[in-house]
């Protein structure tokens, strides 16, 4: 709930949560480690498990991937890249155990301005056509746009879910994968967008894909204009007060706390790498809503506060709605605006 205790505030707290509670498959999963998945992670060898706990390994694991995060988030490019019916397809250049999971969609949007590109990313749960339409607006004028699909995300999902749940949960070394495969696929889709000829890249992400997006611009000096839909510092408080991942922190709550939390999902925190951000020269938007119960907003003001203070080249966008509400009318038209506007002048 909004600490604003205006009638309006009241409202939009209960429309968000009308929507937010529509899906009723949430599942709560127990929690694990996921130390297998940490296992193939750089470095990963260098620091002996022997004598250490669980948390305690990845913690560490985790602080030396921050330390050398260029390397957390390199990959090969991919030698496979296939664009057949206006759908790119590749193989990741992480493994997982789900192969369906292993390759990488993206839907193709092309545009006369060949040496410009957007890159699109959905939020947790988009399905397979979510921001198709932002990536028309940018066609439209002109610009191509690659809208893409997180991992463990519609045409990417293992056959036994029926949400993303494997991008976001309590598996600890899980969810970290996840979110360093869509950073690394990510940077394979720059690739591919700079072979079709595109000098000066955009990228788009809302929610999770603004996540996403943040981490892969802080290693990659391509995505000179970023628009962030949302935004916040720890990964791990927007999943432990976030009203969408209750189910999430169900699984958590008896095996770890928040201030544990933030420490093993460190890596794929944006406040771990505001110095990353600021090596190369960028223009970059943060938009976030000011009833928002799932990035609440002071998570939001810290981000902002944390790229003044770090000189970052920025516009502040706030919204007189919430999370789910910023995709309802008239609020996605006005969003679709500031995301458009903003790419198209700056890029």
């Amino acid at each position: 709930m909004s600490a604003d205790g205006s009638l309006y505030a009241r409202w939009m707290n209960r429309w968000e949560e009308s929507l937010c509670f529509r899906a009723t498959n949430r599942v709560v999963r127990p929690f694990e480690w996921g130390i297998e998945w940490a296992e193939s992670w750089p470095a990963a060898r260098e620091i002996p498990r022997k004598g250490m706990g669980e948390a305690e390994w990845l913690t560490a694991l985790g602080r030396r991937a921050i330390e050398r995060s260029d390397e957390f988030f390199g990959y090969n490019t991919p030698s496979d890249y296939k664009l057949r019916a206006g759908v790119l397809r590749f193989t990741s250049p992480v493994h997982t155990p789900y192969p369906e999971n292993n390759v990488v969609h993206g839907q193709w949007f092309p545009a006369p301005k060949r040496h410009k590109a957007v890159l699109v990313l959905p939020h947790w749960n988009a399905p397979h056509d979510a921001h198709n339409a932002l990536a028309r607006a940018y066609q439209r004028f002109g610009i191509p746009a690659l809208r893409l699909s997180l991992p463990y995300h519609d045409y990417r999902m293992p056959a036994e879910l029926e949400r993303a749940d494997y991008a976001v949960s309590s598996n600890i070394g899980r969810t970290v994968d996840a979110m360093r495969q869509a950073v690394i696929d990510i940077r394979a889709a720059a690739d591919w967008l700079a072979g079709q000829g595109a000098e000066r890249i955009a990228i788009v992400g809302t929610s999770l894909g603004s996540c996403s997006a943040f981490l892969a611009s802080a290693h990659d000096e391509r995505f000179v204009v970023n628009a962030f839909n949302h935004c916040s510092t720890y990964f791990a408080d927007v999943v432990w007060t976030g009203l969408s991942t209750i189910h999430v922190v169900e699984g958590l709550k008896h095996h770890v706390n928040r201030n544990t939390l933030r420490e093993l999902w460190l890596p794929i925190s944006p406040t771990a790498y505001f110095d990353k951000f600021a090596r190369f020269k960028k223009r970059s938007m943060f938009l976030y809503s000011k009833y928002d119960t799932t990035f609440l907003p002071e998570f939001s003001r810290e981000t902002i506060a944390m790229a003044r203070q770090y000189g970052l080249d920025i516009k502040e966008v706030v919204m007189p709605c919430a999370h789910y509400t910023l995709g309802e009318t008239p609020f996605k038209y006005i969003d679709g605006y500031h995301l458009v506007s903003f790419v198209l002048r700056n890029l």
